[in-house]
């Protein structure tokens, strides 16, 4: 699906995975991967565009925002919208804990996550998503 602009929410993230060019692009095109693995279902998007960000931020979503993909000087941060509703039994949240509903995972040069860790956490981010949104619609 193409955004207002005609590009394709997937070409944009490429475009700004290959523009950060090093190993905050690998990681990045990395965890992208990963996500699109835990559910084909997923929407990816960019989001907040805007002049300081004229790229925008890697989002991805199923029933409700899943998780975002913004890249820093020094880290790659994946927050989760609602990762303080999930479970995390492999301790992937590493950042993110001041407030009541979002946590994050920051991701350093040398630093490897667990593949499986966090496909699962994704998968318990969907189906928390699609609790919610069975919850409203019958509420309607």
């Amino acid at each position: 699906m193409a955004q207002a602009d005609g590009e394709a929410p997937s070409d944009k993230v490429d475009r700004i995975i290959e523009g950060i060019g090093d190993w905050r692009g690998q990681a990045l095109s990395r965890m992208r991967n990963l996500v699109k693995e835990a559910d084909e279902r997923i929407v990816e998007e960019v989001k907040w565009v805007k002049p300081t960000n004229p790229n925008g931020v890697p989002t991805w979503s199923l029933d409700g925002l899943i998780c975002t993909g913004e890249v820093y000087k020094s880290t790659v941060k994946l927050t989760f919208a609602s990762g303080a509703a999930l479970d995390d039994p492999a301790g992937l949240f590493n950042a993110g804990f001041g407030g009541n509903t979002r946590r994050a995972i920051d991701i350093g040069k040398d630093d490897e996550v667990d593949a499986d860790a966090f496909k699962a956490l994704v998968r318990a981010a969907v189906a928390h998503n699609e609790a919610k949104a069975a919850g409203k619609r019958k509420k309607q």
